[in-house]
């Protein structure tokens, strides 16, 4: 609750400097939106569910995706000493956790920039708590963003007289949120029985050595000099998105009160 104001002015903040830079500087619709919803709620994982549902190509993914891990890694490089810089609370992980869930595109570059922000400050896993909490909660935009364009994209096909892209509800829900939930309430189910907590231990080792995996996948797959050559207007949308989220959030946080 602390951080939904937040969630919810970065995520719209990032919609909409998709939507006038794609008018503004003639970039493809596909890609606008798949950079617009990668930066405002969870990078990989939102382009993931979108693609299919504006059927974006493989060209258009893959240059959305590098796009949103090249600022994911300067966020993981560049968050911590900014904090440091703005004056946050080193004596607890409340603020920074916060500010990396929150304007941080991507789950795994969150734990980056909060676990540094914790070795830093000798906190434990205070800021990484929080901000994978909040992260998992801007994560949740995706069922109804991916609804909403499901809807327009079948509304299009529709005037256009094409059947071939009609809605689908399945389609358009993504399904690792179901599991993420059942995850969730498994582990809180546990816990209130009085299960260990170090019993997760090794699951949560597994799941960040997927994370490095699918990290490392990815740049396999992205070409960095086709991207700068190719990818001008797209970057430069991916980095209006990136400081816009980054300037609402620290914003809001001052407006309310958190740092």
């Amino acid at each position: 609750k602390q951080s939904l104001p937040i969630i919810i002015c970065t995520i719209s903040t990032s919609l909409i400097l998709s939507w006038i830079l794609h008018k503004v500087m003639n970039i493809k619709g596909n890609t606008a939106t798949l950079i617009g919803v990668g930066s405002s709620i969870c990078g990989g994982s939102a382009i993931a569910a979108t693609a299919p549902v504006i059927d974006a190509d493989d060209d258009e993914v893959a240059q959305a995706i590098s796009v949103i891990f090249f600022f994911n890694v300067l966020a993981a490089l560049l968050f911590p000493s900014l904090g440091k810089l703005i004056g946050f609370d080193i004596t607890t992980g409340e603020a920074f956790g916060i500010f990396a869930g929150t304007a941080v595109n991507d789950t795994s570059s969150v734990t980056a920039a909060a676990s540094t922000w914790d070795s830093m400050w000798n906190l434990g896993s205070q800021t990484l708590d929080k901000a994978v909490t909040v992260k998992l909660t801007r994560t949740l935009a995706i069922i109804p963003i991916t609804l909403v364009l499901a809807y327009l994209r079948a509304k299009e096909a529709k005037k256009d007289g094409s059947t071939t892209n009609g809605f689908s509800f399945r389609r358009a829900f993504p399904m690792f949120i179901v599991f993420f939930v059942l995850a969730s309430i498994i582990t809180t189910l546990c816990l209130g029985m009085g299960v260990p907590s170090d019993i997760f231990k090794p699951l949560k080792e597994l799941s960040k050595f997927f994370i490095i995996m699918a990290m490392a996948a990815i740049g396999l797959n992205s070409n960095v000099i086709k991207l700068i050559k190719s990818g001008g207007k797209p970057i430069l949308l991916g980095g209006c998105c990136w400081g816009g989220i980054t300037v609402v959030s620290l914003v809001m946080q001052h407006v309310m009160g958190i740092w």
